[in-house]
């Protein structure tokens, strides 16, 4: 892979070929991906989704939008501080091409701010919860009517390829999408596969898939204007852009660092604990002079957060580079905080935040609750859709369409198709939504 084509401003539509020397400077390309992704109503959504505690309403925790925005001001850093290092290996590319270092920033920024916008509600139990229904619910009725790929679309319901249907699928007036740039496409697609087979190497890029059945021919095109390495003969799967490397990068950063200081404010995890396992990893960056003029639990965790965030860019940048060649070649195997020297640390937090966030009793017993809507959601919804287009609609059904945006189509031939687009209106629901589409469908709101 080069960098040359790596970096392309294309979009999809171009006839002709877009210049970075040619760009405006006032407003790059590549800036104009992240206005158009903060500007979605899908981005909007997130602001009513989970991030760790599902369906909190204390002030101190992320939902999924504030955690995108931190990723995306995490993985602009990374972006700036790897192009810098980048143009200076290779400065043809902004002597000749006229790229810049911020442009690297611009591209992580964008596809950071996406990450997660595939995500349904109730976090990862309603990637969860879909593929349940189709392995054991209602759903596992349609097996033997769709490709195994098709069918493991669906059980194996993957936010990341939901993200990168909301990016570049095409309807009446939006036709690609939202129209980013390719880089930044190649940027946000962390897993470069299709769903089968699974798992196929213990490759980073193939721990999960990127792209569901539906939008392969899109996938395909920006993958091969990326010049992205085809990795199999017989099925999708292709290396990973580069950038992707930084994006995950930047969610590990946050993820690992700020779920970590939600459980402190809510009162999950000690004060004492937590600082002793923040510290372990800032010791030689502590002012200690200032850090005991803090007088209370808020500010200690902030002052160490800032100061543990700004280590792992840096270590990150730092592993990024001394790797670039073998990522370049498809050969860089594992995320870049595998190769961490804070590697231990890192776990111990991650640990600590699962033992007493992620399996805490009010995480599990509301995603207890979202399975039920989640299931419910899907049995309704498919039947009215299956019975619309086999014209066996009962009022039930009727009423229940009129609801529907006209973005999702009833008409569609493909099971497939009428099965990944209800699944992914579902998907598109923040947790309020699926509560309320919920209680109507139960009768709780008349």
């Amino acid at each position: 892979m080069t960098w040359e084509e790596l970096l392309s401003l294309k979009r999809f539509g171009d006839t002709n070929k877009r210049l970075r020397k040619e760009q405006d400077e006032t407003r790059l390309g590549f800036e104009v991906d992240y206005d158009r992704i903060i500007f979605s109503s899908e981005f909007r959504s997130l602001q009513d989704k989970t991030q760790v505690v599902p369906l909190s309403k204390t002030d101190f925790t992320h939902t999924r939008l504030t955690h995108s925005l931190e990723v995306s001001v995490v993985g602009r850093s990374l972006g700036r501080s790897v192009g810098k290092k980048i143009l200076e290996k290779h400065p043809h590319l902004q002597s000749d091409l006229g790229y810049q270092a911020n442009d690297f920033g611009a591209i992580l920024a964008a596809a950071a701010l996406s990450h997660d916008i595939g995500n349904p509600p109730f976090g990862h139990s309603g990637e969860k919860a879909i593929g349940e229904y189709f392995i054991s619910g209602q759903g596992q009725n349609y097996k033997a009517e769709l490709t195994a790929k098709e069918y493991e679309d669906l059980c194996s319901f993957e936010g990341n390829a939901n993200g990168f249907k909301i990016l570049t699928q095409s309807r009446e007036g939006r036709e690609g999408g939202l129209r980013l740039s390719y880089a930044t496409l190649g940027a946000f697609t962390k897993y470069p596969k299709e769903s089968l087979p699974k798992k196929p190497t213990p490759h980073i890029a193939d721990k999960k898939y990127g792209v569901f059945q539906s939008e392969t021919d899109e996938f395909i095109a920006v993958a091969e204007e990326l010049g992205l390495t085809n990795r199999s003969e017989t099925d999708i799967s292709y290396s990973r852009h580069p950038l992707a490397f930084l994006v995950e990068a930047a969610d590990d950063i946050c993820y690992t660092i700020i779920d970590f200081e939600d459980g402190i404010n809510l009162g999950l995890i000690q004060e004492e604990f937590a600082l002793e396992y923040l510290i372990k990893l800032v010791k030689d960056s502590i002012n200690s002079e200032k850090y005991y003029q803090l007088t209370n639990t808020h500010d200690r965790i902030s002052y160490l957060r800032a100061l543990a965030i700004g280590r792992l860019i840096n270590e990150a940048v730092e592993i990024f580079m001394d790797n670039e060649a073998a990522i370049l070649s498809g050969d860089f195997g594992s995320s870049l905080l595998d190769k961490s020297k804070y590697d231990a640390q890192i776990n111990d937090i991650i640990k600590i935040s699962i033992d007493n966030i992620y399996q805490s009793t009010e995480v599990v017993d509301k995603e207890i609750a979202g399975y039920e809507i989640i299931k419910t959601l899907l049995d309704t919804y498919i039947n009215a859709v299956n019975n619309c287009y086999n014209n066996t609609a009962s009022n039930y059904d009727k009423l229940i369409l009129k609801g529907f945006p006209e973005t999702i189509k009833m008409d569609q031939d493909s099971l497939y198709d009428r099965l990944i687009s209800v699944s992914h209106y579902v998907s598109l629901l923040s947790d309020s939504q699926a509560i309320l589409s919920f209680k109507k469908i139960k009768g709780f709101s008349i």
